[in-house]
């Protein structure tokens, strides 16, 4: 037919990246996506004070308020469209609508701030839905072996874990592509066929 494309049109995929403060999502989501990223960013006030816990990343001086886009093409069939939420527990109300369709997330965990993570664990573990956890790696910041920072987490063992550079292109790839695995893996389970043949 004269005027078609024969050009490929990607699935659209829908993930979210997550993760406490300071933690490198904006960072990620830059460096992977294909278009100039959207993102939020705007300076840490006095408001933040005291509400915020800058403890580790003193340097900050910018922070996500609503959200972070981006796209990327794992290949010619799929479109990964990145959604990343703020950091800040008082912005969690945004995680409902950022979360609405999405296939599966990237929680991010910075070993120095271990326990900034803990929010979107639990979050994310309440959905039910795929997730995989990347440690970003911080310059100066001491490395743990993946089981060890299972175990600090309390992850199920069918949870990867993994390390990552929120700054490099291909570590980032790396890391959605074991993420794609598990939502295949996921949505392919014979309890989870069943559940969404009733639904």
């Amino acid at each position: 037919m004269p005027g078609r494309s024969d050009q490929t049109v990607p699935l659209a995929v829908k993930i979210v990246v997550s993760g406490g403060l300071g933690v490198g999502k904006t960072t990620f989501i830059a460096a992977v996506s294909e278009i100039g990223p959207l993102d939020t960013e705007a300076p840490i006030t006095q408001v933040s004070v005291g509400v915020d816990s800058l403890d580790g990343v003193e340097s900050k001086t910018t922070t996500t308020v609503a959200l972070d886009f981006g796209r990327i093409r794992l290949d010619p069939a799929i479109a990964l469209y990145l959604f990343g939420t703020p950091g800040q527990a008082r912005f969690s109300f945004l995680w409902d609508d950022l979360v609405e369709g999405a296939l599966g997330t990237v929680v991010l965990a910075d070993t120095r701030r271990i326990e900034e993570c803990h929010p979107a664990l639990d979050y994310f573990e309440a959905q039910d839905a795929p997730f995989v956890l990347a440690v970003n790696r911080f310059d100066g910041a001491e490395r743990f072996e993946p089981d060890e920072v299972r175990e600090a987490l309390g992850l199920d063992a069918d949870v990867p874990v993994l390390e990552c550079d929120a700054r490099e292109r291909g570590s980032v790839r790396d890391v959605l592509g074991v993420l794609m695995d598990r939502v295949i893996g996921f949505r392919a389970a014979p309890g989870r066929r069943a559940a969404t043949a009733r639904g």
